[in-house]
């Protein structure tokens, strides 16, 4: 009692190119983008926590350096 399973044909509808950048085009427009002076604050937030946070890192890597040069020293 077997029976034949038939199989549809795969639909391999590709969208086209050009309903696909339409969309594109549709979403870049619902984007709210930020002024000059927000981009401008946000780049120097981001510099200068670098700047603070690659400063730590050093501190703490000078000082695990020196406690591991004192106990190789024991």
């Amino acid at each position: 009692m077997s029976e034949a399973v038939e199989k549809a044909p795969k639909k391999t509808e590709k969208p086209q190119k050009k309903s696909w950048f339409k969309g594109l085009k549709a979403e870049f427009k619902k984007i709210i983008w930020p002024d000059r002076k927000t981009v401008a604050k946000q780049t120097v937030a981001v510099v200068l926590t670098s700047i603070v946070l690659g400063i730590i890192i050093k501190i703490l890597d000078i000082i695990l350096s020196y406690g591991i040069d004192v106990l190789i020293s024991l």
